[in-house]
């Protein structure tokens, strides 16, 4: 805390110091041994406060000390002069200190100005205009006046024009370092006054002796508080210079003051062709219209590069604004205008992909795995799309391939090359990463925009729900869309009137065909339509996100009842009713609760509820897995439906917790005959055996498909054969198989 105020004790000191000076009488030893005390004291601090601060460029600051010792030692020369041998000679030795002091001040700025920023040509150029403006007026009021004079010598033309010169230099270098945009600490801004000072007194002394005959005492003032800036500078804590900021230094931006600098320093050349001196004086005038020249040109050249940066900006800004940042390639906005840009005549083909399973990489392996996938196929488009063809990305899982002019058979072709370059897996994140892909196509002469992207877009989503590679657009779509949109809205309503009802197969066990366990299947009892079939509105209650309040409520209803059944029938109630899940509901977070809330709400054991999910909606992991993780733990049982149509069934059951496996259909309807399907049905229920899981053979239509069945080891079974649906199954055991 003292280090951080020591630059504030200092300058109070500096204050002090000056009064001092002014209270001892002028012209006296005392006097003069007190300005060179100060001015020492001065250096010897800047050399304390690197050695106090540690600053990382402690060459800069030497430099410092150095033209302030350098310039204590004129003075003190200068005093012997004057008091020692009582002579006042001009010029003398200590001139040869106070001219040596200023390249080493010189020096020490230039390390700053570089070390603050990279040098450039429009900072140049601002620096140049500041110090032309200023040194047209140094040249007219001293300068010229003292290079005229021809009643001094030689010598003493040499050393009084030597001074105005280095004061220049010394001008250009405060105009470098006022006109460099960024950050400025308060250890610069000390620096940059203390060199103000120095230029301002020295510029002063010259004029109160070219024009006044009055004591130039008073400018030692000016002298010491350049010396006391200095020192306070070096004391500053911010002098170390550890806590610069780049970003802010790098700033160029042309503000309303330096405006006005710039402006005011050009006014100077035309300004002082009204002065009378400058006027009548051919050598001024030609110095004010080369200055004038000078300032114009660098006032060009400085409009130039800023129109030059703007057009730069300007194409970056077109730039970000019609490409994708992560990868590069165009965007929505940049494919819109391409597809605008049409020739007339043309037929646009559009391909829209979108991407499956990119979700479940973002939460298993985190957002930055996601990016190189999409990286990585973006990639693979560009080489696989045909010449002259524009890849875009729409969204975060979404491309798209415009062909300017083409047919529906190079669009289909290019959907082909398009599948074959996504087939292979993508490494991400130390995994072997297989994205699949649906395609929409769509094109044709005369389409608007807006139109063709929307049609590409209702195929791509029609590829993905019937698992096609890709799909063309037909008005067929558009009335398959409108007719899911209307029965939407009739779901919404049916589910605000209660319009669904429970339907309950049995599944029975062989051979004594008791019901041990009854699947809820749902029903809707349209009012216009009738009895309105699943496979019609749960497809639209998954796309519109319904089924998850669907869902629920057959999972609630189905509990109550299967609890009702158990306190009205006692032992002959079924043990388990099954519940059907969908992929959406098992992608809610929470939905383990949401089971456990019924459960709890109907009083049934969690023993008594087997949840059924089908390979599909589990094949991607992610969520879906850890809610099946979830159920387990509550003591719910796992059912695996449509068991083996899928195309990684047994690997499913490494990664899933399954209690059950629900032979499909398709493999019981030929079991009777040899073949095949006997043997895959074989081989399931040994799969099933040798876990030590449950297996249910469904769609069991006759007797000699459930005697076949049970022959093979099957103990479980549902079908027609068995009992239909109903909201009230007869749980009285009505058929038993062959076998019994």
């Amino acid at each position: 805390m003292r280090q951080a105020h020591l630059w504030r004790w200092w300058v109070a000191a500096g204050v002090l110091a000056t009064a001092g000076y002014y209270a001892i009488p002028a012209d006296t030893l005392a006097s003069s041994v007190a300005y060179v005390v100060i001015g020492l004291v001065c250096g010897l601090t800047i050399i304390a406060g690197v050695r106090l601060h540690r600053p990382v460029r402690p060459a800069m600051w030497y430099w410092f000390a150095g033209g302030q010792v350098m310039s204590v030692l004129g003075d003190a020369v200068y005093s012997y002069y004057t008091y020692g041998l009582h002579e006042e000679p001009y010029p003398s030795v200590a001139d040869i200190f106070y001219l040596a002091a200023y390249p080493m001040l010189i020096a020490g700025l230039l390390l700053l100005v570089r070390s603050r920023r990279r040098t450039g040509a429009a900072q140049l150029v601002d620096a140049a205009i500041v110090a032309t403006g200023i040194g047209l007026v140094f040249w007219v009021f001293v300068l010229h006046p003292i290079a005229a004079d021809s009643s001094a010598s030689t010598l003493e033309r040499i050393i009084s024009t030597a001074y105005p010169a280095v004061d220049a230099l010394l001008l250009a270098m405060l105009a470098r370092l006022f006109t460099a945009a960024g950050g400025r600490t308060s250890s610069t801004r000390l620096l940059g006054l203390a060199a103000l000072l120095l230029l301002a007194g020295d510029v002063g002394f010259s004029l109160l002796t070219l024009y006044s005959a009055a004591d130039a005492r008073a400018v030692d003032a000016v002298f010491l508080a350049s010396y006391v800036c200095w020192a306070a500078a070096a004391t500053h804590p911010s002098m170390a210079g550890r806590n610069d900021d780049p970003a802010a230094s790098g700033h160029t931006t042309v503000g309303r003051g330096r405006l006005a600098v710039f402006a005011a320093c050009s006014l100077l050349a035309p300004l002082m062709l009204f002065l009378p001196r400058v006027g009548a004086d051919p050598v001024d005038r030609l110095a004010v219209g080369i200055g004038a020249i000078a300032l114009f040109l660098l006032v060009l050249a400085r409009m130039g590069g800023f129109m030059s940066k703007v057009q730069r900006q300007s194409a970056e800004l077109r730039r970000l604004a019609m490409h994708d940042d992560l990868t590069g390639l165009a965007n929505r906005r940049r494919l819109d205008q391409a597809l605008r840009e049409t020739p007339a005549g043309g037929c646009p083909q559009v391909a829209l992909l979108g991407l499956n399973g990119l979700k479940n990489i973002n939460d298993e392996l985190g957002r930055p795995a996601g990016d190189r996938v999409l990286g990585a196929l973006a990639e693979r488009l560009v080489r696989a799309a045909p010449a002259g063809a524009l890849v875009a990305r729409l969204d975060g899982d979404e491309f798209a391939v415009l062909l300017a002019d083409a047919d529906s058979g190079a669009a289909r072709a290019m959907a082909a090359e398009l599948l074959g370059a996504l087939r292979a897996p993508v490494r991400a994140g130390g995994h072997e990463l297989l994205v699949s892909v649906g395609i929409g196509l769509a094109g044709g002469a005369g389409t608007e925009p807006v139109e063709l992207l929307r049609q590409a877009e209702a195929a791509m989503h029609a590829a993905k729900q019937t698992g096609e590679p890709y799909r063309r657009w037909t008005p067929m779509l558009d009335d398959r869309a409108g007719e899911h949109a209307r029965l939407g809205a009739e779901l919404r309503a049916a589910l605000d009137a209660g319009q669904f009802r429970l339907v309950y197969q049995p599944i029975v066990a062989a051979p004594s065909a008791r019901v041990v366990a009854v699947e809820a299947l749902v029903r809707w009892d349209h009012p216009e339509r009738g009895v309105v079939s699943p496979a019609q509105f749960v497809p639209t209650a998954e796309q519109n996100g319904l089924i998850v309040e669907l869902g629920e409520w057959i999972l609630r209803t189905a509990c109550r009842r299967l609890a009702h059944w158990r306190a009205a029938m006692g032992g002959d109630a079924p043990d388990k009713v099954s519940v059907n899940v969908s992929a959406r509901q098992l992608a809610r977070p929470g939905f383990a609760a949401t089971v456990a809330a019924a459960l709890a709400d109907s009083g049934l054991p969690a023993a008594c509820l087997a949840v059924e999910v089908t390979e599909t909606a589990v094949f991607e992991g992610g969520q879906a897995v850890a809610a099946l993780h979830e159920l387990r733990a509550l003591g719910v049982q796992i059912a695996l439906d449509d068991f083996g149509t899928g195309h990684s069934s047994l690997g499913l059951l490494q990664t899933v917790p399954v209690d059950i496996l629900k032979v499909d259909k398709s493999f019981v309807d030929r079991i009777t005959e040899a073949g095949r399907h006997a043997v895959i049905a074989e081989a399931l229920i040994q799969v099933s055996a040798g876990l030590g899981l449950a297996a249910v053979a469904e769609g069991v239509e006759t007797a000699e498909q459930a005697e076949a069945l049970h022959r093979l080891g099957y103990r479980l079974l549902q079908g027609y054969h068995f009992g239909r649906p109903a909201a009230e199954p007869d749980f009285v055991p009505a058929r038993a198989t062959a076998a019994a």
